[in-house]
């Protein structure tokens, strides 16, 4: 961190430089996504807004593109930023199944995928059979496309704010801050899409400043963006797409389930935690 005054005055214009960009940005999908339609072309295009900001900000701070933390990271932290997610979301919903908040196996979403792969009728293929393939699909291939729009993301909270972050506080201050930021930065996805807004926005807050924690600790352990790239694809991949799907609600549960659900809140809380003792332990 910085101890000059001077250099401490000065990131903080950097970084709220970089906000009021990120403002200025992204309320025109902001206003689309409440007022016209959610449509995931708006949502793409916000998701590349903060790195947009951070280009601009570079830019007029007279800094390069280039000094962002483009490097390919060590592979065990490229493993880790796959594996991490996908457990926090499979251990969410072993829960949800045990307790008895939602069951096993939603077959309409099965024949749903057999059907978008081709995969109904052929041979001897079984439910059991399309849904390892689908998930292995979803696993791989759709997380690549996913980490298109999250590279826009991180780009801007990881790549370069928690950078500018870092020269003013400890990492916990850095990601508690960019924490609380990066799901503030969300409400309009809460506002439509929530049925219990306040419970809603308690959950996400958890679960995103959780989420700040973890991959904070890898982006500055790796010293790159790519970690938490593929961190963010693989979390939305298997907490939208994946597990939900395969799962069965019942009625009185569903504040439980999904990314804003309770259970979901509950295990990132514990995981971030974790990320939180073992960054501080390693003096990060």
């Amino acid at each position: 961190m910085f101890t000059k005054q001077s250099e401490r005055k000065e990131a903080w214009k950097t970084i709220f430089l970089f906000l009021a960009l990120i403002v200025v940005l992204t309320s025109p999908f902001h206003y689309a996504l409440v007022n016209l339609y959610p449509s995931r072309i708006y949502v793409g295009a916000m998701m590349w807004c903060p790195a947009i900001a951070a280009f601009i900000t570079l830019k007029i701070k007279r800094r390069k593109i280039s000094s962002l933390n483009w490097n390919w990271a060590e592979w065990k932290y490229i493993r880790s930023s796959y594996f991490i997610p996908a457990l926090y979301g499979i251990i969410t919903y072993l829960l949800v199944w045990i307790f008895g908040l939602g069951s096993l196996v939603n077959e309409e979403i099965i024949t749903d995928w057999g059907k978008d792969l081709g995969l109904i009728g052929i041979g001897t293929l079984n439910p059991t059979a399309i849904t390892i393939i689908a998930i292995i699909l979803l696993g791989t291939i759709e997380v690549i496309r996913a980490s298109a729009t999250t590279l826009g993301e991180e780009i801007g909270w990881r790549g370069f704010f928690i950078y500018e972050l870092r020269k003013v506080l400890s990492f916990t201050g850095v990601s508690v801050f960019s924490g609380i930021i990066w799901a503030a930065w969300h409400w309009p996805l809460l506002v439509y899409y929530s049925d219990n807004v306040l419970l809603e926005f308690i959950t996400f807050f958890i679960v995103i400043i959780s989420m700040s924690f973890i991959m904070a600790y890898y982006t500055f352990k790796s010293k790159s963006v790519w970690p938490a790239v593929l961190f963010h694809a693989v979390s939305n991949v298997y907490i939208q797409k994946i597990m939900p799907e395969i799962t069965i609600k019942r009625e009185g549960t569903e504040y439980w389930l999904g990314e804003n659900g309770i259970m979901f809140a509950i295990v990132t809380c514990v995981i971030g935690i974790y990320f939180w003792r073992k960054a501080i332990k390693e003096k990060l």
